[in-house]
């Protein structure tokens, strides 16, 4: 038998992604429609999600969300009018992060059946916005893992900043470029 606690956190984890869901590739799906920076109004979002009848939500509910995302996939403005999703966009929103020094090296996780593609082509941001980045190996597994048989690449991202491309970080601490050039690919 589940406890209640479970219970609730499944639903807020399955609340989550049906956000997500909204917020990164569909705002359609509620009738929503995402400014150029994926800015929506609150109170539009949880009309439309109730509107749906698979969830009740409440701003605090919606709150609590924001607030104990581990991946910290969602940011209100400052008095909580609007939302948006920090990444992870396959729908055409240009959501500007500014430019940072990346640390000497960063990680992909992908799958090992893309690595040919990859060493053909580079890491390319394929349906989203940017590149996704790790810090470190480890959260680069977790990623990878999510796709299949886990491979890593290096990026020497330091080197490439120096040479003048450009790399961002999400509120969420997540790395994001443009693309990674199949000559900045390093095998772990």
């Amino acid at each position: 038998m589940m406890s209640q606690k479970n219970k609730n956190n499944n639903s807020l984890t399955n609340l989550s992604k049906f956000i997500s869901l909204i917020l990164r590739h569909s705002p359609q799906t509620i009738g929503l429609e995402l400014d150029p920076d994926g800015w929506v109004d609150t109170q539009a979002l949880l009309a439309g999600i109730h509107k749906t009848g698979k969830y009740q939500i409440t701003m605090p509910i919606l709150e609590e969300i924001v607030r104990t995302d581990q991946k910290q996939r969602y940011d209100f403005n400052e008095d909580h009018s609007r939302i948006r999703a920090n990444y992870g966009h396959s729908i055409p929103v240009k959501i500007n992060y500014p430019e940072k020094e990346p640390p000497e090296y960063l990680y992909h996780g992908t799958a090992e059946r893309f690595t040919d593609s990859i060493r053909e082509k580079g890491i390319l941001p394929m349906n989203r916005q940017y590149v996704h980045l790790s810090i470190d190996i480890e959260t680069a597994s977790i990623v990878g893992k999510r796709h299949g048989k886990l491979y890593i690449f290096r990026i020497p991202a330091r080197e490439m900043y120096l040479k003048g491309y450009r790399f961002y970080q999400a509120p969420n601490g997540i790395w994001l470029a443009d693309s990674i050039p199949p000559n900045f690919l390093q095998d772990i």
